[in-house]
């Protein structure tokens, strides 16, 4: 249960970030923006008296009867919850306070990362806010090397070319470019750049003392890996070890400590699983 209401949490802060985002960066200025809202946002400007949120509601029936089947029961649990939360977040907030106008090109960037925030928190919970998002879901089953930002840019890009037809204005569109990319770009980050994971390569003559130091003391995972050098062809031992981020200047003091001469090279590595790292998830995004 605490399980359950940690996520639904987490799920109601992401929409509202939405919401907000939304309402103070995004509609004020007239940025188009993709996705279902985006195109409720498109009917607003034609018919004033119609409420983005209502029109985002009645444009999620049609892709959720496409799509939940191909989804799952979680899903459709989470997608009506945080649907219905964004979407009266956003009719609600605009109801209780008008913003006003910034700088454009501001509003894409802050509303652009508020909005990819928001995205990040409702995905990272296997959740999604409807709309293109369900697009790109379903788009995930069938290239699942590709991340979430990405494959959301195809469907948004057409909802911005109708955006810019509405407004009458290209800048627009191209604003929403820009909100869209930083969307993107902070999404993905959420979701795949918190695995701040490392991996280093050691190649030393002390390389047995630089194990055990690194197994016995350290308790860490050494695999080593059996290398040649090209240009003396000597036979070489390279340690590979698997650490986390906060642990970098501890594994290089060490390797500096044993053998000053030694190469070390330290990669960034994601999605690394295992014992002391993460679990396979198998409806992982």
């Amino acid at each position: 249960m605490k399980k359950h209401l940690k996520s639904y949490g987490i799920i109601t802060l992401g929409s509202m970030l939405f919401a907000l985002s939304f309402d103070w960066f995004f509609a004020p200025n007239q940025v188009a923006m993709g996705g279902v809202t985006g195109l409720a946002q498109v009917i607003h400007v034609l018919v004033p008296g119609a409420a983005v949120g209502v029109l985002t509601i009645l444009f999620n029936i049609p892709l959720f009867l496409a799509g939940w089947k191909f989804i799952g029961l979680h899903l459709l649990a989470s997608l009506l919850f945080s649907m219905a939360v964004s979407s009266l977040a956003i009719d609600a907030i605009a109801a209780v306070h008008s913003f006003s106008p910034v700088d454009p090109m501001l509003a894409c960037l802050c509303g652009g990362a508020l909005m990819g925030l928001g995205f990040g928190m409702v995905f990272s919970q296997g959740a999604t806010t409807g709309g293109t998002d369900i697009v790109a879901r379903l788009l995930k089953l069938k290239f699942p090397w590709l991340p979430m930002g990405k494959l959301m840019l195809l469907p948004d890009g057409v909802v911005l070319t109708l955006a810019a037809l509405a407004f009458g204005r290209v800048e627009a569109a191209l604003y929403g470019v820009v909100a869209l990319v930083v969307t993107s770009r902070v999404m993905d980050t959420v979701l795949y750049g918190m695995d701040t994971s490392k991996v280093a390569y050691i190649i030393s003559d002390c390389w047995q003392q630089m194990a055990q130091v690194l197994l016995e003391d350290q308790g860490r995972g050494v695999t080593i890996l059996r290398g040649q050098g090209a240009y003396t062809g000597d036979d070489k031992q390279v340690l590979m070890v698997a650490f986390k981020q906060r642990d970098i200047v501890q594994i290089k003091k060490t390797v500096h400590t044993l053998d000053p001469r030694a190469f070390l090279i330290v990669c960034n590595a994601h999605d690394v699983l295992g014992e002391g790292f993460g679990d396979y998830q198998k409806e992982e995004i």
